[in-house]
């Protein structure tokens, strides 16, 4: 995912909201929080889109807490076994979890930020070969072809896949595809 400012997975990350923590009363804001009260008042808690948040917290005018997709829990279930969490119900809107995560780390100081950081490396790293093995599977699958009924750990996951794995999973089933098509029509497919 690229950090421009027209590429549609960015702005999708930039959408997902956090909790902030109000230093200071704001008013005529309150339509933030859904409520229909005028003002912000200190150490009020509202969701509100990262986007947003980078204003407030640079400006000193609030603090945030970890999202819910990289609180602890998930962390220490990423430790145990990254294949076995579904990346794509962490955040919605297409499952952009490793945008979000990067997006976060613009807002951390140093340690938790390299924190972060190593989980994404860490869970990108273990889930890329499962990502890659299940498109080079669904490539050699003939046309009409269906998959096994003991395939459901395998369909999980595929389920689970965050954007950015989705569309690996896609170039890298093109791929197989187009050297399977070329082995056939060369000298060596044809013996």
């Amino acid at each position: 995912m690229e950090d421009d400012y027209y590429n549609v997975e960015s702005i999708l990350a930039e959408n997902q909201k956090i909790q902030c923590t109000f230093k200071i009363d704001v008013p005529d804001m309150g339509h933030l929080d859904g409520g229909k009260a005028g003002d912000i008042k200190a150490l009020s808690k509202v969701q509100i889109p990262l986007w947003m948040a980078y204003i407030l917290i640079y400006s000193d005018h609030a603090d945030f807490t970890i999202p819910p997709p990289f609180s602890a829990r998930v962390r220490n279930a990423l430790n145990a076994e990254p294949r076995s969490v579904r990346l794509s119900a962490l955040v919605g809107q297409g499952g952009l979890w490793y945008g979000f995560g990067r997006m976060i780390m613009r807002l951390l100081n140093d340690v938790p930020a390299e924190e972060l950081s190593g989980v994404l490396t860490k869970t990108f790293r273990a889930r890329l070969p499962e990502v890659i093995d299940q498109a080079q599977h669904f490539a050699s699958l003939q046309p009409g072809a269906g998959t096994s009924r003991g395939d459901a750990g395998a369909a999980a996951f595929r389920e689970g896949m965050d954007g950015s794995e989705r569309e690996l999973f896609q170039l890298a089933q093109e791929s197989a595809k187009r050297t399977k098509a070329w082995y056939e029509t060369s000298e060596r497919g044809r013996r």
